[in-house]
């Protein structure tokens, strides 16, 4: 196992490391900017559809 690591990496293999970082940090940016963002006039209390049906009133339906 310790030979894969000492070999060098071809030009495709960093181009597609270098690639992955581009999107994972992109990725953490935009969801940094989302937690950032207050809800406007939005529902007060918890999500409705984190059971994933949608509750109103005491009424629940599946989606």
């Amino acid at each position: 196992m310790d030979d894969a690591r000492d070999r060098p990496l071809s030009e495709a293999a960093r181009r597609a490391l270098a690639e992955a970082a581009e999107r994972r940090a992109d990725y953490e940016r935009r969801a940094a900017e989302l937690a950032a963002t207050k809800e406007i006039d939005g529902r007060d209390g918890p999500e409705p559809v984190r059971y994933g049906d949608w509750e109103r009133k005491g009424l629940a339906s599946d989606f």
